[in-house]
């Protein structure tokens, strides 16, 4: 009888531990954020997003980051074209700043999803060779791939005629899914690549630190290996790219990465994103109701929806590339992405641009308690107009767009914007702060409401981070408070005499100083002069530093014993930014443009490279310089009440200085 309690349990535990990895959990209520866009080699420099951590995570629980192996190539390099896999050397930093930042996040309960490019792999091309893998060394085993570990019918038949004529070998076995053309394609049947990637995943995973995968064209291969390399690794969080808008496909897809009957990867939820497209573009709100994979019964689990990505973004006039963006109501998108069941993935250009209605959004959600899998409702669709309700696990979210108008006195109207509104459910009981967290340069008015079946539920609030109690400031419903220095709101529902359910908004009050922003670079030791070249975002693209190539640099700087060129520039008004490009001259090697920038920056340059750039809408191939290194942790310049610039060594004791926007008095 012991025995087979015993064996019991052992079964209900694998129950269990299956039911945490099967491919993403269940009842989800995580935000996933694509820390990237095309070219975002500055944003998404891995110092550069670690700097943000304690932004991003109040909102996020995932950020989805580009391939970070080296491709031995170009600085310009999303990591589409992966030639390593074990140095993790790139475009965005060096792997030390990559694990860093991937700690950095984890001990913020942020989980960083690794983006797994196997259907193909670029060679070395050494001598024009066409099937040539680097071998890599790890954990004392070297690994390579072989030309037997490409398909037959790779690129058309092109590689095979090639290798024939080399007297090489290549794969017996055909593609098992699309083929594409730009690097070679993996046969996932051999056994060596298999071995190989699921030693990478493992790496991924135990090693740097990742939360999970995201697998780039899931297309190129058959959709039976995702679950395989995830089955093997227990793998929390798994998303593939299967670029199709056909909601039963995408169903499918779900059903092809199952291992032993149990789904092992969720999706991206393309559907959904046409959907998104065709109601936001044309105006025509009835397309919403055209939905996605996150509307489909059993599969809203699996579903991870998003209304753009760096494939369908607006690139400029580049060769080859069909653009397809949202270019309206980009904010109303986003809202009902976020008002919905799946998993949201919010693109970085969207969260840059529309940041403070995005933590609204977001904050919503939550409080409704909506996760990937809660029940929702369509309560109107017309051209002009559409509504829906999600039930949530502490309350309902029911949100309008397009001229749809709602009333009803079981909600209370939170938050609104062009064509959308989002209501909650009084039966929330929750407070509610009309101002996103965030930096703000004058004091601004903050709306509190009572989101309450009470209707004498009144609000009562702290400023300095402490719990609020039934003796602290107090307002109705309604009432407006004014943020006029950075603080730590805390805002609590007050119901009989109870203070319940705290809510807490971090602001930063950052007068706006007329000041000179300074642009340093770290001196790369050319043996050609240093240009910068700047123009501002004033809708005329103002030279700033004279025609290409701009200046050359002279005026540098020593810090930390290291030599820097330095540019100033006016910085007059609050909405003014400009950007800038490193570069060696007219002709010769450049980065790409870098900003906006408004503040004190500091950059640094590691090597020089060949690739493909676009400057003003013309795409060339130069020489480029990559990859260049944000440094956000050197001390901010101080500025005197004035706005004048002091240097460091002279700040007075007994003194205000304004520092990193905020005023201090120098000890």
């Amino acid at each position: 009888m012991k025995k087979i309690f015993t064996s019991l349990l052992f079964f209900v535990v694998s129950l269990t531990t299956m039911a945490q990895w099967q491919g993403w959990p269940e009842k989800y209520s995580g935000v996933m954020l694509q820390g990237f866009s095309w070219d975002s080699f500055v944003d998404t420099q891995w110092t550069n997003l670690e700097s943000q951590a304690d932004e991003l995570a109040a909102y996020f629980s995932l950020i989805w980051v580009p391939q970070s192996g080296n491709c031995n190539s170009s600085y310009n390099q999303m990591g589409y074209t992966p030639v390593y896999y074990f140095n993790q050397n790139s475009s965005f930093g060096t792997e030390a700043q990559l694990r860093k930042m991937i700690q950095t996040f984890k001990a913020k309960n942020v989980g960083i999803i690794a983006d797994v490019v196997v259907n193909h792999r670029n060679n070395l091309g050494v001598g024009n060779s066409w099937v040539d893998y680097p071998a890599e060394v790890y954990d004392g085993e070297t690994y390579q791939m072989l030309p037997t570990d490409i398909c037959a019918n790779d690129d058309g038949g092109k590689t095979k005629t090639w290798a024939s004529g080399q007297s090489i070998s290549i794969s017996s076995n055909n593609d098992t899914g699309e083929d594409w053309d730009g690097c070679r394609d993996l046969d996932h049947k051999s056994e060596n690549v298999q071995k190989i990637i699921k030693v990478y995943l493992k790496y991924l995973l135990n090693d740097l630190g990742y939360a999970g995968f995201r697998y780039d064209m899931t297309k190129g291969f058959s959709r039976s290996y995702v679950a395989d390399y995830n089955y093997d690794f227990q793998t929390t969080f798994s998303v593939g790219e299967y670029w199709d808008g056909n909601v039963t496909t995408l169903k499918n897809v779900v059903n092809q990465m199952k291992k032993n009957n149990v789904v092992q990867s969720a999706t991206f939820d393309f559907a959904f994103r046409y959907s998104a497209r065709d109601a936001c573009n044309g105006n025509n709100w009835s397309k919403l109701a055209n939905g996605g994979l996150a509307t489909q019964s059993g599969y809203a689990r699996y579903a991870v929806t998003f209304v753009e990505n760096h494939d369908m973004q607006d690139r400029g006039n580049v060769t080859g590339y069909t653009k397809d963006p949202i270019t309206k109501n980009i904010a109303a998108a986003n809202a009902w992405m976020l008002a919905m069941p799946g998993t949201p993935c919010v693109f970085l250009l969207h969260w840059k641009s529309y940041k403070d209605e995005i933590k609204q959004m977001i904050m919503a959600r939550k409080a409704a308690g909506i996760t990937n899998q809660s029940t929702w409702a369509q309560k109107a669709s017309s051209t002009t107009g559409y509504q829906l309700e999600t039930t949530g696990d502490n309350g309902k979210l029911y949100a309008t767009f397009g001229s749809a108008s709602f009333s009803n006195s079981s909600y209370v109207k939170i938050l609104s914007g062009t064509n959308y509104a989002y209501y909650l459910s009084k039966s929330t009981e929750t407070p509610w702060v009309s101002l996103a967290e965030g930096t703000y340069t004058d004091a601004t008015d903050a709306t509190l409401t009572a989101v309450s079946t009470n209707s004498g539920a009144q609000l009562v609030y702290t400023l300095d981070g402490t719990d609020p109690t039934a003796s602290s400031a107090k307002v109705n419903s309604g009432q407006k408070i004014t943020i006029s220095e950075t603080c730590v709101l805390k805002v609590g529902l007050l119901v009989g005499g109870v203070v319940k359910n705290i809510i807490t908004r971090n602001y930063t009050v950052k007068p706006f100083v007329a000041h000179k922003a300074t642009i340093y670079l770290k001196d790369p030791k050319w043996s050609t002069p240093v240009y910068f070249y700047a123009w501002a975002n004033d809708g005329k693209n103002t030279q700033l530093l004279g025609g290409w190539p701009g200046r050359q640099m002279t005026a540098t700087k020593t810090i930390n014993g290291e030599k820097w060129y330095y540019q100033e520039f006016d910085v007059n008004t609050k909405d003014y930014s400009f950007n800038i490009i490193f570069n060696q001259g007219s002709g010769k090697t450049q980065t790409i443009d870098i900003g906006p920038l408004s503040e004190d920056t500091y950059y640094e340059i590691s090597d020089i490279v060949s690739g493909k750039f676009t400057v003003n809408n013309v795409t060339d191939v130069v020489t480029a310089i990559a990859p260049i290194t944000y440094h956000p942790t050197i001390t901010h310049q101080a500025y005197d009440l004035q706005g004048r610039k002091v240097e460091p060594s002279t700040l007075r004791k007994g003194t205000i200085y304004i520092q990193n926007g905020k005023k201090y008095l120098k000890n």
